[in-house]
């Protein structure tokens, strides 16, 4: 028995060293969520994924059914960070098929880097479809020096099943799951640690001399930054440089001096090779590069800048990349120091110059502001530096960042001092405005109806003694938006916070006369607040009267695709509800159902990190068709709460052939964002790519454009309708009577 519990024990023994080797749960078995795939396991496609008690070996395996139509594709995916070296990365794997046809199934190996697709095979050329049992297949591609990120994958298209298990990853023909990372070698940037405590940066009074100098080694400092080869390399810490070389230059006491100096900071960096693939500014591009600036310095400054922009950095930079497959801007190695909620003066300065240039370069909608960027840099060089305290300063880059006119843009991270300025306590009705009015739509939760003394259809129309026109007018510059209804959607949830228990307002009820009263307040974890609309858990679709069929993007699932297409196949019209943000990706497999030829929707704009403010439009990508079209007619809803995905869901839905878009102006903000860092733990975003109609038409700021427009009345409000379904309604009874 000793000898069978110690054999036992050195089984178990290996078994646990074994485990603790597998850094990549590459088999499937681990899976902490019995609901969901195994951990690390990510959806892509449309097909239905679930974990499998068939398997090759083990317990689990992956495994992906098609729709009924096979109109598509699934794929099984993991996510592999590229902290390896080597020269050949190899995909091995067992997959079994069951009736796969029209398709095929295979593996797949993808590798990213500088944000784009460096190699990929999926195995299509194989044609391996029809039902085979369990067998091992390989991939093997070239391993770049640049790879980021590795995925590996199951994949099927086409009709029928296929299960995947046992992956193994190679490079160079060791097991990944044995191998060591390969130790990151830090940049100098990274070594230089000479101002994490602050800047030592005091400026003297500021004079309109001394902003125009400012301003003008903001936009050295920027350039230098995304154009300098040496600087892309990360061997200089570009923030420190700016402290390093700030003390000097507010000393000096002319132009010719100043520009001396700039002058012997760029010979500073070191020499410069001629750049044999540095690209002339594409002629059909559609945002050049603003250089106009460097045209009006002194001959010498002048020249120097032109020689880094004609040998300018190719290629990996230290601060700047792509993100993999969408082509949005990722700002790289940006310290957003957290540690100094108040930054100092140096550091203040930096955050303006800092975001100034990442949008002067990098934004894609910087020629659709109200106001010059170019002017932008001596407006706020007084705000950001004079700023007095912690809320002052967040005030400052909340306005800053509001005159870039994109809703995805907004104050996050540190931001807490913008937080309670607008109140910590909330109240417990929802508002909108309607009619150009701040009318109480709903209560956040029912339990509270008797006590807020509010109905539904109520007019505030002052605020503790404060119009409501005043009070707009006094905050809007602190909404970033796209445009007037998102920015009232925003300010329609705030405008009535307080850091007091309650406020005093005037409001109109019916047809009563105006009515005061002291409206309480309460915290926001205490109230059933989601985002600006109620959410709902339910189903996401449902049959109405007159064999209509609707559908709430809010909270579909991918699985719910074949469900809707097979229940509403026959129905008089679909209505589908975009007035929220989707719960998943539909835009493809829900939009193909409307179309009966593949149909372009979209075109993008793209920055080009080697000649940074340029941007190309990018091939039109189309909404196939899956050969069973929707016969019926397809109504669409959308308004100010529709932004982003759902702005790009109701493009994608209006390529339909029968199909009409109703409701009122959305957000306008479409495009994957970037995330950018600033210092005070500063957090906020941009739209990444320009998104566009095929024919060229803007989104950003437009919105989505409804062919019908219908906005909800106070009447209809205070009567419980939905007047945007209810029209919908009445159009397709109309249609098909």
């Amino acid at each position: 028995m000793k000898k069978l519990l110690l054999a036992l024990l050195s089984v178990l023994t290996i078994a646990c060293q074994n485990e603790k080797t597998e850094k990549f749960n590459l088999g499937f078995e681990t899976q902490s969520d019995s609901t969901a795939l195994s951990d690390g396991w990510s959806k892509w496609g449309n097909y239905e994924l679930e974990i499998d008690s068939v398997t090759h070996s083990g317990e689990k395996s992956g495994k992906i059914t098609s729709d009924d139509k096979g109109s598509t594709f699934g794929s099984i995916a993991y996510r592999i960070p590229a902290q390896y070296s080597g020269k050949s990365i190899q995909l091995d794997g067992y997959m079994k098929t069951a009736n796969v046809e029209n398709g095929f199934a295979g593996l797949l190996l993808r590798i990213d880097g500088n944000g784009s697709t460096l190699a990929f095979d999926n195995m299509q050329d194989q044609n391996i479809s029809g039902t085979n049992d369990w067998q091992n297949y390989s991939i093997t591609l070239d391993y770049p020096e640049e790879t980021e990120t590795i995925f590996v994958a199951g994949i099927l298209t086409g009709k029928g099943e296929a299960w995947f298990d046992d992956f193994v990853v190679k490079i160079d023909g060791e097991n990944i799951q044995t191998l060591k990372e390969v130790e990151k070698e830090i940049s100098k940037a990274e070594l230089d640690q000479e101002f994490d405590e602050g800047s030592l940066i005091e400026f003297p009074e500021l004079t309109d001399k001394g902003i125009d100098n400012l301003e003008l080694l903001g936009r050295v400092w920027g350039f230098l930054k995304y154009h300098h080869p040496e600087i892309a390399k990360g061997d200089y810490n570009w923030d420190y440089e700016l402290f390093r070389f700030l003390p000097k230059y507010i000393e000096t006491k002319n132009l010719t001096e100043r520009d001396n100096l700039l002058v012997d900071w760029i010979d500073s960096l070191g020499d410069i090779e001629e750049c044999s693939t540095c690209e002339s500014t594409d002629k059909d591009a559609f945002l050049k590069p603003d250089l106009d600036w460097i045209d009006n310095q002194n001959e010498e400054l002048k020249n120097k800048l032109l020689f880094v922009y004609k040998n300018r950095s190719q290629g990996k930079h230290f601060y700047i990349g792509k993100l993999s497959n969408v082509g949005n801007p990722e700002f790289k190695n940006e310290n957003a120091y957290a540690n100094m909620p108040f930054p100092d003066e140096g550091f203040r300065l930096l955050s303006l110059y800092r975001y100034w240039n990442m949008i002067n370069y990098f934004f894609p909608y910087k020629h659709l502001m109200d106001e010059d960027w170019n002017h932008k840099l001596s407006e706020y060089i007084p705000l950001f530096i004079n700023a007095e305290d912690e809320l002052d300063y967040e005030l400052a880059a909340l306005q800053l960042i509001g005159d870039i006119k994109d809703t995805h843009a907004n104050l996050w991270g540190g931001g807490d001092k913008i937080d309670e300025w607008k109140g910590t306590n909330y109240p417990p009705v929802h508002l909108r405005f309607i009619e150009d009015q701040l009318v109480v739509t709903d209560y956040y939760n029912e339990e509270l109806k008797k006590e807020v003394g509010l109905e539904i259809g109520d007019i505030i129309t002052k605020i503790n003694g404060k119009a409501i026109d005043e009070l707009i007018e006094e905050k809007s510059k602190y909404y970033p938006a796209s445009n007037e209804a998102a920015r009232l959607r925003d300010m329609s949830i705030d405008l009535l916070r307080s850091n007091s228990d309650q406020v005093e307002i005037e409001y109109e009820s019916g047809n009563a006369n105006v009515q005061k009263k002291s409206l309480r307040l309460y915290p926001k974890d205490s109230l059933d607040i989601f985002r600006w609309y109620k959410k709902n858990e339910g189903k996401s679709f449902k049959m109405l009267a007159n064999n209509l069929g609707y559908l709430t993007l809010q909270n579909i699932k991918n699985e719910d695709i074949s469900k809707i297409k097979a229940e509403f196949r026959d129905t008089e019209g679909i209505i589908v509800d975009i007035r929220n943000y989707p719960s998943t990706f539909v835009a493809y497999s829900l939009g193909s159902y409307f179309v009966s030829s593949s149909t372009p929707f979209v075109k993008f704009t793209e920055s080009n990190i080697d000649n940074p403010g340029e941007f190309r439009f990018k091939s039109k990508l189309e909404v196939p068709s899956q050969g069973d079209t929707y016969k019926g007619k397809l109504i669409v809803l959308v308004n100010e709460f529709s932004q982003s995905q759902a702005e790009y869901t109701a493009m994608a839905l209006r390529a339909g052939d029968n199909t009409t878009i109703l409701g009122s102006t959305t957000a306008g903000a479409d495009g994957d964002i970037s995330e950018i860092k600033l210092p005070g733990g500063l957090k906020t975003y941009i739209s990444g790519i320009g998104v566009f109609y095929p024919d060229g038409n803007e989104t950003q700021r437009v919105g989505i454009v409804p062919d019908i427009e219908v906005k909800p009345t106070v009447e209809g409000i205070r009567q419980g309708k939905d007047e945007l379904l209810d029209k919908a309604i009445e159009i397709i009874l109309k249609t098909t009577d």
